[in-house]
């Protein structure tokens, strides 16, 4: 599975459309101007680092968000359809599915992943990045909050959890406020659930898409022009950015 140039560059637009359409001022200015200052690092980032996890491709972070917000919108829908309380805002939902993985792009100044230049391991372990040592250690969802706060960037209450504890009780670190059973310290929201599943089913449709691409086996290189007829080559990994997107 691989995505061209012109999908990488539709995808960078539908997610600052999203941005405009869904977010507040003085919010919404404040978030299109940190993507303004991390789009090189953010249009080509992976969303993981081995091909079998989830669009582990140049590309694969935009791509992931805006099917993350998608399906976040759809699984509210349901929920409410259902009888559930929707006890947050739609902008609380899309802000929160919007900000979820941003810690894999990295701190701001270094980029969360590099590409794997180890052909046995490509070819073997299906990896394409691993994660950047330079990086100091950090739960990705932690990273994502630490770059909101870094860019003083507010955050509700119900938006912190659901981007802290989007991985739901497959991360360890969740289990304190998964398995309580004490009334008093469940969920007082529902957009931690509602995030979680939607992210869930965005990376398992992801595999299903690599599975289905017939390109399990070896990285295909893809090249292709973005509208200003430059040339990408997406096998040289985050250095080499889609130009004037």
């Amino acid at each position: 599975m691989e995505l061209t140039a012109e999908q990488i560059q539709s995808n960078w637009n539908k997610h600052l459309k999203i941005v405009d359409h869904y977010l507040s001022s003085p919010r919404k200015e404040q978030v299109l101007d940190l993507f303004k200052s991390l789009e090189d690092k953010m249009v080509m980032a992976p969303a993981s680092g081995k091909a079998h996890f989830h669009n582990a491709i140049p590309g694969g972070y935009v791509d992931h968000v805006n099917r993350v917000v998608e399906s976040a919108i759809k699984h509210m829908r349901l929920w409410e359809e259902m009888g559930a309380t929707i006890d947050f805002s739609e902008e609380e939902l899309v802000f929160s599915a919007l900000m979820h993985d941003l810690g894999k792009i990295g701190d701001g100044e270094k980029e969360g992943y590099i590409p794997q230049t180890d052909n046995w391991r490509q070819n073997k372990l299906n990896e394409r990045f691993l994660p950047n040592p330079e990086l100091p250690f950090m739960l990705i969802q932690d990273r994502s909050l630490y770059i909101l706060q870094k860019y003083g960037i507010p955050v509700s209450h119900p938006e912190y959890l659901a981007i802290r504890l989007h991985d739901g009780i497959y991360d360890d670190a969740n289990k304190a406020y998964f398995f309580s059973h004490n009334p008093d310290s469940k969920f007082r929201t529902n957009i931690v659930y509602i995030l979680h599943q939607a992210d869930m089913m965005a990376a398992k449709v992801e595999y299903n898409m690599w599975q289905n691409s017939g390109k399990t086996g070896g990285f295909k290189i893809s090249k292709g022009k973005t509208s200003t007829g430059k040339t990408v080559n997406s096998s040289e990994g985050l250095a080499n950015l889609v130009q004037n997107l």
